[in-house]
C-alpha cells in the first residue's frame, strides 16, 4: 500500500511536474477562499471537466504559495482497484502512519471519486468531527451526493465544476485577440460555440473522445449502476434529447418513440440530468406549473451537443451557452398565451436571448408587458459580457 500512495503522491518526494497543464483561475480562486475554513468541499460536475486536474494544481498551490509540508498533503482515487477493501477511514490511517504525523496534526485531505466507497458520508463525517483535516473530495454523480447530504448537513460546501467557458477556451486555445482585432472575436466565439469547453477535447479536437465520454457515463455511469438492461435505449434517448436542446420536452412523445413507459422516461431524464449530460429548466409560475409543466433541457457541453446535432443552429447553441452563464441564478422560462421568453432569473430578470436577431412582435409584447426589476436582451457574446459585469 505504501508503494501505491507514493505513486499517488509524487511531492512526498520532491516531484510535482504539472508542466504544459494550464491553470483554470476561476474555480482555482473559489477552492481557495475554502481553505481556511473547516468545512469539506465537494467538487461535482461532467466527467472530464477536470476535477481531478484541479485538484492537482490546487495540491501544487498548497506547496507554492501556502507553504505547506508536502508530506501532510494526500491524494487518491478512491476507483482504483487495489482499495477496494480498504475504507476511508483506513486508507487515512495508513497515509498518516506512513508519513508519521499524529492526530493532532493538520492534513490535507484530497479524494477523487469519492462516491465509489460505501457510506462515503459516514465516514467523512468522522474525520470531519474526530480530526483535524481539510477535505476536498470530488464526484461526477449529483444523485449520491444528493442523496446523502443529510449526514453531511452544515459540514460541506458544493462546488460544480463547468466546462470551459469562451474566456476560457480562448486561453486553452492560446488566442490572444488584440484590440486591433476586435473583429475577429466573433468567428473564435462561434469556433467555440462549435467545440463546447471540455479541456481535453479543446486542446486536441478528437472527436472519439467525446463519443468515448459519452459511452461512458451511458453504458458505465447510468446503465451498470441502475442495472438497465436494455441501455441502448439511453443512447436513443440521448440523441433525442440533443436534438431539442432549448426546447420544451414531452415526456410523453419520447415515451412513444422510444416505446417505454412515460413513468420509465421521466426516470431516465432524471439520470441524465444527475450525472451532467443535461440541465432541465421549470417554466415560471405557481408550485404546479414548477412541478408539473414540461421542462426545457439544455446540453451539459455544446461539444457534445454538436456531435449529435452538428452545427445548424447557431442560435440555439447561444441560447444553450447563455444557460450555462447563468445557471446559478436559478433561470427559469416564461410562457404566457402561446409565447415563450427565456429566462425569468430567481432576481426578477427577464432576459432574451436573439442571437444578432430581433424579438418578433408577439415576443416583445410580452416582453414589454411582463412585469421584471429588469429586462434584458443579449444578441452577442459582447451582450453576455455587458449582463455578466452587474
Amino acid at each position: 500500500m505504501e508503494t501505491l500512495f507514493y505513486r499517488y503522491n509524487p511531492w512526498w518526494e520532491g516531484k510535482l511536474n504539472l508542466e504544459g497543464i494550464i491553470e483554470r483561475s476561476k474555480p482555482l480562486s473559489i477552492m481557495r477562499r475554502n481553505l481556511q475554513t473547516k468545512q469539506i468541499v465537494l467538487l461535482t460536475g461532467l466527467r472530464r471537466v477536470g476535477k481531478t486536474t484541479l485538484l492537482k494544481l490546487f495540491i501544487k498551490s498548497l506547496i507554492e504559495r501556502e507553504n505547506i509540508d508536502a508530506k501532510h498533503i494526500f491524494y487518491i482515487s478512491l476507483d482504483d482497484y487495489l482499495l477496494t477493501k480498504k475504507s476511508i477511514i483506513e486508507i487515512v490511517d495508513e497515509f498518516r502512519s506512513i508519513n508519521k504525523i499524529s492526530f493532532k496534526e493538520k492534513v490535507y485531505l484530497f479524494f477523487d471519486e469519492i462516491t465509489y466507497k460505501k457510506d462515503f458520508e459516514l465516514q467523512l463525517k468522522n474525520l470531519y468531527d474526530s480530526q483535524e483535516v481539510k477535505i476536498y473530495a470530488s464526484s461526477s454523480s449529483a444523485s449520491v451526493l444528493r442523496s446523502r447530504k443529510p449526514y453531511l448537513t452544515g459540514r460541506h460546501v458544493t462546488l460544480e465544476i463547468m466546462p470551459l467557458d469562451f474566456q476560457e477556451y480562448l486561453i486553452f486555445k492560446q488566442i490572444n485577440i488584440q484590440k486591433s482585432d476586435q473583429h475577429l472575436v466573433a468567428s473564435h466565439f462561434e469556433g467555440f460555440l462549435f467545440t463546447g469547453g471540455l479541456p481535453e477535447y479543446v486542446l486536441h479536437g478528437d472527436i472519439e473522445y467525446l463519443k468515448e465520454l459519452v459511452d461512458d457515463i451511458i453504458y458505465k455511469d447510468i446503465a451498470s449502476f441502475y442495472k438497465i438492461r436494455k441501455p441502448q435505449i439511453l443512447k436513443d434517448y440521448f440523441v433525442l434529447l440533443m436534438e431539442r436542446a432549448g426546447k420544451v420536452v414531452s415526456i410523453n412523445k419520447i415515451a412513444h418513440i422510444l416505446k417505454i413507459s412515460p413513468d420509465t422516461a421521466k426516470r431516465y431524464l432524471k439520470m441524465f440530468a444527475d450525472t451532467y449530460l443535461i440541465y432541465l429548466v421549470s417554466r415560471h409560475g405557481k408550485t404546479n406549473d414548477n412541478i408539473l409543466a414540461p421542462k426545457k433541457i439544455y446540453a451539459a457541453d455544446l461539444g457534445v451537443r454538436c456531435m449529435f446535432t452538428g452545427n445548424r443552429d447557431k442560435g440555439s447553441l447561444f441560447e444553450n451557452y447563455i444557460y450555462l452563464k447563468i445557471k446559478d441564478e436559478n433561470p427559469k422560462y416564461l410562457y404566457q398565451d402561446g409565447t415563450e421568453i427565456d429566462y425569468l432569473t430567481e432576481d426578477k430578470t427577464l432576459i432574451e436571448v436573439k442571437y444578432g436577431k430581433d424579438l418578433n412582435e408577439i415576443q416583445e409584447k410580452l416582453f414589454k408587458k411582463f412585469k421584471a426589476d429588469k429586462k434584458v436582451i443579449i444578441k452577442s457574446n459582447y451582450d453576455l459580457e455587458k449582463y455578466l459585469e452587474k
